[in-house]
């Protein structure tokens, strides 16, 4: 070591106790000390604020840090004012202050003490302040969360592409970027921004080998199952990720039912309430917290054990940034992500409204994100590839810890179609998308292709045998194998690399892993909500049919009357053995667990004794009753007899929701007497004829009323007549 070496690892340990850099962290100080413009890319937990803090806090002059949240600043200084004696070592200069703590943290930086100094890019763009800056010694500018600036990172902040103008108005200083942020795109962005294209980059490994990737089908079931996850973690921390407010919400709602120890945290809650549930995340007064991406920038705690995706992120970068908050001690992390078409559907329709610019950005880094979730490949490798580094899945670090490689999906050889795939990309000169290079081999039209007379080519439709499912999943694979390439200039134009060129020549085996299928088939449920079979004990679920037809038999009424499917289904999945617990199954309220529960616990007791049962407690999510009041209303005014159109109306609900509503309190087992509107709608007679129909019927399906019927009733009066039926009949 030469005597500067010996001088940092001695600061090293003075300021921070460490006796040892981790990573790069060295090579960066050193190009930091040599006033080098440099560029930090370090994945999250790797240890990039001490790349920064070290040099400020032994160079001459106060290092400016540009940082786009409060929080995290605060952190920081709270964290850097630990280390000295000196409160004044490090301030931050932001809208929160006020005029005396604005004139103390000039007064610290003229008198040399602050070596610190984190600032919002808003508030250098203050007149005052960078007049003040400029007559006194800066050290560097440090710009963290770099990502900003650029459009294709997950963060865009508009304030972020002035920050050059104003550094040059300092003078000449060195400026030091940093990123969690890997994509190259992203990282051409930042240089050409901040005009440092000369900066030293030292870019980290982005691979975190102790994480444990996973997606699952998001079905009607997600919260029993994000409880169940969350039992088998008891007692360690957690984060949930909702894309809305509102989700957030009744999740953490949901929780707390159950008797987990859960918070919500987002930007509509109070400074107050966000710093609070923040702390009792911290301090580990609660468990989990639930919360939309607002927060977490500034959480620095080691142990998270787990980070769960409610919603499928907007891009990948977020999802890095995301996951990256579990095991930053380097112990377990497991992430755990929900998938459904459908959302990406909502995320789409969402852009929709932005800019056309922003809107192909958008949607091009939502695909790969899709792309992401359904891969039946390494999703390690699938990420780190996303980030421009290769990872050998047979002998990488962490190459087993993720879903698809300990349970591989089937492969078939897929040599051939390669050679199709490469060849379609050469011959239509590389201006395509992945999406107009499948519509090409599956020879479908759209306004693209026609304007390049692709589709008179000889080779348009050479790949109908296969589905646009299947090309898109090849694509991928061989993308991730290095035969083609995204260019980033036009992001998502597909070239042809060298490789692949070699590929055409001689082609070798290529094994092609198939795709997940996502299917909405998991979603299908009935309107009072429930269980899709496959879960539930199949024993079970006969016996209680069987004791259902009894007990309906011996009332003289249709066994749907008695408790419907779902309910019978989630009874054999959850094993209520008391009255109180068939509360929580599916469409059994208070009244229906009266009439008719006590055969059916009874019967599930024995099962459960004779069977050797262990009972899922975890198993029995109670609801929240977040509808509770809207149905009190509802109840409450139709005993009034007011116009259903009032009271949905009243309660800002569609026709359509509100008669879900009634189905839901009147399956669960309470009256409401409609007869009163529906004097108004049918007569007696037709009245009697839907009472009939529904009480000979095997099913209570409107569907199947419907077609009896023929076109003599609509959806609602149906709807409503089968209300009045249960009602009467059931309650």
């Amino acid at each position: 070591m030469n005597s500067n070496e010996i001088e940092i690892h001695k600061e090293l340990k003075k300021y921070f106790g460490f006796s040892q850099f981790k990573g790069l962290q060295e090579q960066v100080i050193t190009s930091i000390l040599d006033e080098k413009n440099t560029f930090v890319i370090m994945p999250t937990g790797g240890g990039k604020s001490l790349c920064y803090q070290l040099p400020a806090l032994i160079q001459e002059g106060t290092a400016i840090v540009v940082s786009p949240l409060i929080a995290l600043m605060k952190n920081q200084v709270d964290a850097i004012r630990s280390l000295s004696s000196e409160n004044g070592i490090a301030h931050v200069l932001n809208s929160s202050l006020t005029k005396t703590e604005i004139a103390q943290v000039k007064k610290d930086i003229t008198s040399g003490l602050t070596k610190l100094l984190y600032v919002a890019p808003e508030s250098l763009t203050k007149e005052e302040y960078v007049a003040f800056l400029q007559s006194v010694p800066i050290s560097f500018v440090a710009i963290d969360e770099a990502h900003c600036i650029s459009e294709w990172g997950h963060d865009f902040r508009p304030e972020y592409r002035n920050l050059r103008n104003i550094i040059k108005q300092l003078g000449k200083v060195p400026i030091i970027g940093l990123t969690a942020t890997a994509t190259p795109k992203v990282q051409e962005d930042i240089l050409k921004n901040l005009d440092m294209a000369d900066a030293n980059t030292f870019k980290a490994s982005f691979n975190r080998p102790n994480l444990y990737y996973e997606v699952r089908t998001k079905t009607k079931n997600i919260e029993s199952d994000i409880i169940r996850f969350i039992k088998q973690h008891k007692g360690k921390s957690g984060i949930i990720y909702c894309l809305s407010r509102k989700k957030v919400e009744s999740i953490a709602e949901v929780l707390q039912v159950n008797g987990i120890s859960a918070v919500p945290y987002h930007a509509g809650l109070d400074a107050k309430t966000r710093a609070k549930h923040q702390d009792m995340f911290l301090m580990e007064d609660v468990d989990v917290v639930v919360a939309t991406i607002a927060f977490g920038m500034g959480i620095d705690k080691p142990d998270v054990r787990f980070v769960i995706h409610h919603d499928i992120p907007k891009s990948l970068e977020s999802y890095y940034q995301e996951t990256g908050r579990a095991g930053r001690d380097g112990g377990e992390g497991h992430c755990l992500a929900y998938y459904s078409y459908k959302d990406v559907e909502k995320l789409e329709k969402f852009m929709s409204g932005k800019p056309v610019a922003e809107q192909e950005i958008g949607f091009a880094l939502l695909q790969e994100v899709v792309a992401y979730a359904e891969t039946s490949m390494s999703r390690r490798k699938f990420l780190l590839h996303y980030f421009g580094e290769e990872f050998d899945s047979e002998t990488g670090e962490g190459a087993d810890m993720d879903d698809n490689v300990r349970n591989p999906k089937h492969k078939v050889e897929a040599k051939e179609q390669v050679v199709k795939l490469l060849e379609i990309v050469r011959d239509t000169k590389h201006i395509y998308k992945s999406k107009e290079i499948v519509f090409t081999l599956i020879g479908r039209i759209n306004a693209v292709i026609k304007a390049h007379k692709t589709d008179t080519q000889p080779y348009f439709g050479s790949g109908s045998d296969h589905d646009e499912k299947y090309w898109m999943a090849l694509l991928r694979q061989v993308l991730v194998s290095g035969y083609l390439s995204k260019d980033i200039e036009t992001y998502g134009v597909i070239k042809i690399t060298k490789a692949g060129l070699d590929f055409i020549k001689k082609p070798v085996s290529f094994m092609m892993s198939e795709d997940h299928e996502y299917t909405e088939a998991d979603d299908e449920t009935i309107v009072t909500g429930g269980k899709s079979s496959g879960t539930a004990d199949e024993v079970l679920t006969g016996m209680l049919r069987e004791l259902r037809k009894k007990v309906a038999k011996k009332l003289g009424v249709p066994p749907f009357v008695v408790f419907q499917d779902p309910s019978i289904e989630d009874m054999a999945l959850k094993y209520p053995i008391t009255i109180q617990e068939l509360y929580n199954i599916h469409g059994v309220g208070e009244g229906k667990a009266k009439k008719y529960g006590s055969e059916f616990v009874a019967l599930i007791s024995r099962y459960v004794e004779d069977n050797d049962i262990i009972r899922p407690d975890d198993l029995v999510v109670k609801s929240t009753g977040v509808n509770s009041a809207n149905k009190l209303y509802i109840i409450q005014n139709i005993d009034r007899k007011l116009s259903l159109n009032d009271i949905a109306s009243a309660k800002g609900l569609t026709m359509d929701a509100l008669i879900k509503e009634m189905e839901q309190i009147v399956y669960s087992g309470t009256k409401l007497n409609i007869k009163y509107w529906l004097d108004d709608i049918l007569d007696d007679d037709q009245q009697e004829e839907i009472h009939d129909y529904f009480m000979e019927s095997e099913s209570d399906k409107i569907e199947d009323a419907l077609k009896e019927f023929d076109g003599d009733y609509d959806i609602d009066e149906l709807r409503l007549m089968r209300i009045k039926f249960i009602s009467e009949v059931a309650n």
